[in-house]
């Protein structure tokens, strides 16, 4: 076996897939459900297979194993995922597979620059370079705890300090240019440092890796107030939330996030034991970002700045969040306070009460439509009611949508029949739009039944597939292909696992493998006595049918006169019946 299926083999997909989704035990089988992390669904459609090692999703249609899923839900390479996992599960790597492709080495390099920066950027601000850092962030009321927590750090303005720590290391300019920690100067004589004179907020994949930086500057003169990474082939902005990997166990264990503006919101409101903060990196919310949360919980409270742009982000930031199916709360503190600062003012039992007693969005909508229109006028009502159809519209859940609908229209003082009618309109419109997918037909039970007794048990498939792969109904089989692609990979020596099956399919017979193995009764545990009665049992059948054949053609050829194909005809039927 070697190392890539042994890791295979020796974890559990369940716990892998359930670091990043929330899966529950569906009845009896082997299969857990959640929903998926790949797209929007309010309903799980997403299965994962604790025997046979594999995920599915029927809504959108992504599957794979354990690496696979780790891949594309970390945007790792195959030898970073793998090495990933062996780490995390105590599997040491054999030396062969240090020599990964060429973007895993690449990609490698990156890390190591970006932990290098780590601890330059930490050390500084130890140093007495870092004592004007250190006043901010104790004026902040972030202290020594915090500072190690979240290795804050401390670029200096020498502009040439971490580019040569890097050139010490071995590192290329042309590899410290990709990583973003530096930039070319423009007439092409060198390079020297991105971040200069900021306070330093690493920022982590949600597997823990620093990929990337936030810098905020500490002179009054320095623009822009809060510097970003670029992108570099291990950073998207547009997929990571600052704090997700400190967060997502609190997020679970509370049933909620609490999504806020900033790198210093953040750590101010986990110092107060909200473990389930996180924050943007300096751009819009995306969908992408959406997604990552609501893995963990699909309720969020949204605590951005109370400003004119905090509350114009919030209400961008709520259309996404709507669009995702994300169950929302609008928290707008007192004082027109930050996040952080409340709880230097409040305490951390003050935030935590004002979390716990924030209100639907649709309130803070219906305030800010307040704050836009004439409520005194039947023409403001209905344009403040019309500013907030479109969030009410994007709620997943009818009889939800049409009770925030009427409380909203109470709130603005629009009458309830206006509502009524709009949403009937609105309802018959969306039905006209809908087109039913037809779902595949199921195969028959023995099938089904002979799938699982080959996949599941050595021992029957040892005895069955010699006889099945010569009988002639397998080709009447709705799950055909499946074993005739089963049939080719026993020929080559090799055992029939899932993801070795599932490589050989086309996409209509890789869906229907999935769903006979992810079906909701439980799957049947076949013995090898059961596996060769079933086979017996079909192949007397498959017999009586030939032979109904045959006495057919007798009389056709008795029909016509023909008693030399008569004759031999029946010569063929004393031999099948004896």
């Amino acid at each position: 076996m070697d190392f890539v299926e042994q890791l295979k083999a020796s974890i559990d997909i369940v716990t892998v897939v359930g670091e990043y989704v929330r899966l529950r035990k569906a009845g009896a089988s082997p299969r857990y459900v959640g929903l998926c992390p790949f797209h929007t669904e309010k309903t799980p459609s997403f299965s994962v297979h604790s025997t046979h090692g594999f995920y599915k999703c029927f809504g959108c249609g992504v599957s794979g194993d354990a690496i696979k899923f780790v891949m594309e839900i970390e945007r790792l390479t195959f030898w970073e995922a793998i090495k990933l996992l062996a780490e995390r599960n105590g599997i040491p790597l054999p030396k062969r597979t240090e020599q990964a492709d060429e973007e895993t080495r690449r990609n490698a390099r990156l890390y190591e620059m970006h932990e290098l920066a780590v601890r330059l950027y930490h050390d500084a601000l130890h140093s007495p370079a870092g004592r004007e850092a250190k006043a901010y962030l104790s004026r902040r009321g972030v202290r020594g705890g915090m500072i190690e927590e979240f290795s804050l750090g401390l670029a200096e303005r020498g502009g040439q300090v971490l580019t040569r720590a890097l050139e010490r290391a071995g590192f290329s300019h042309e590899e410290m240019e990709l990583s973003g920690l530096v930039l070319r100067r423009q007439d092409g004589s060198g390079v020297y440092d991105r971040f200069r004179g900021r306070l330093m907020f690493p920022i982590h994949s949600e597997s823990g890796k620093t990929i990337a930086f936030g810098g905020r500057a500490l002179a009054a003169e320095d623009e822009p107030k809060y510097l970003n990474s670029a992108e570099t082939p291990i950073y998207r902005k547009s997929w990571i939330l600052y704090n997700l990997h400190r967060a997502k166990d609190g997020i679970r264990k509370n049933l909620r996030g609490v999504l806020v503006e900033g790198y210093m919101d953040v750590i101010g409101v986990y110092s107060a034991g909200i473990k389930e903060v996180v924050a943007t990196c300096g751009t819009a919310l995306t969908p992408m970002q959406v997604r990552s949360l609501k893995r963990h919980s699909d309720h969020l409270v949204l605590n951005f700045d109370p400003d004119t742009a905090g509350s114009n982000a919030t209400e961008k930031s709520l259309q996404v969040l709507l669009e995702e199916g994300m169950r929302l709360k609008v928290l707008s503190l007192s004082g027109g306070l930050d996040p952080d600062e409340y709880v230097q003012q409040k305490g951390a039992d003050g935030y935590r009460q004002a979390l716990d007693q924030a209100r639907g969005y649709f309130f803070w909508l219906a305030d800010r439509a307040r704050g836009k229109y004439d409520m005194n006028s039947a023409d403001g009502r209905i344009a403040g009611f019309q500013f907030l159809l479109p969030a009410i519209q994007r709620m997943p859940d009818k009889l939800e949508r049409l009770a925030v609908a009427n409380d909203v229209a109470d709130y603005l003082r629009v009458e309830s029949g206006m509502v009524l009618d709009h949403f009937r309109r609105a309802a018959s419109e969306r039905g006209a739009a809908v087109v039913r997918s037809s779902k595949q037909e199921p195969p028959d039970p023995t099938e089904t039944f002979l799938l699982h007794a080959i996949l599941s048990n050595a021992e029957a498939r040892r005895e069955v597939l010699p006889v099945l792969s010569q009988m002639g109904a397998v080709r009447r089989f709705k799950a055909r292909r499946i074993f005739e692609a089963i049939f080719r990979i026993v020929e080559g020596h090799q055992e029939p696992t899932f993801a070795l099956l599932e490589a050989r399919l086309e996409e209509g017979d890789r869906n229907l493998l999935a769903s006979v193995l992810m079906a909701e009764e439980a799957a049947p545990e076949v013995s090898t006595d059961q596996a060769v009665a079933c086979v017996r049992k079909l192949r007397a059948a498959e017999q009586a049918t030939t032979r109904s054949d045959v006495k057919a053609k007798i009389k056709e050829a008795e029909r016509r006169g023909d008693l030399q194909q008569a004759m031999a005809l029946m010569r063929e039927l004393r031999e099948l019946e004896s």
